[in-house]
């Protein structure tokens, strides 16, 4: 189980980032996670996705924070860190690149957010997030497609401003 949460820990921080939009709740979050993931590892099923379980462990302790203590998640992509965006050593232009997307991504709203980081991310199918966010598959299409309009427009938003 620690291994196997050493190697994907990165990925369940971007994923808890996408649900929390804030780096430091994020890091909260992560932690939690991997804490209840030790804590629980007897109820881990040896042969299926580790990171699967996490994510949807991850989902399910950011709703219940979210219903205790009734916040709205707050999004300030000035507050994120630009060395944990992209993979490491890409160039430079690649860099700045993902940090331009990632910051259009965390500015939709969570519900399209988290399916983005699903799907286009994690590269899980419609049907892997669907499950993981215990939606019919229809609403991640629905979501995707949204998703894709937005970040389209901010992108032509951003084209035409340029000129």
């Amino acid at each position: 189980m620690r291994a196997g949460l050493g190697e994907i820990y990165p990925r369940l921080w971007r994923f808890a980032l996408s649900l929390t939009g804030d780096t430091d709740r994020a890091a909260d979050l992560a932690q939690s996670t991997a804490l209840r993931a030790i804590e629980q590892a007897d109820k881990f099923q040896p042969g299926t996705h580790l990171d699967r379980w996490l994510f949807v462990m991850a989902r399910r302790l950011w709703l219940n924070d979210m219903r205790s203590a009734k916040l709205r998640p707050v999004t300030d992509p000035d507050a994120l860190e630009e060395d944990r965006l992209a993979a490491p050593l890409p160039a430079p232009e690649t860099n700045i690149f993902a940090r331009e997307v990632f910051e259009k991504v965390m500015e939709l709203k969570q519900e399209q957010r988290v399916t983005v980081v699903l799907v286009y991310v994690e590269g899980y199918t419609y049907q892997e997030a669907a499950d993981m966010l215990d939606v019919p598959i229809g609403t991640v299409m629905s979501r995707l497609a949204t998703a894709r309009k937005k970040l389209q427009k901010a992108t032509g938003d951003q084209k035409a401003s340029a000129r």
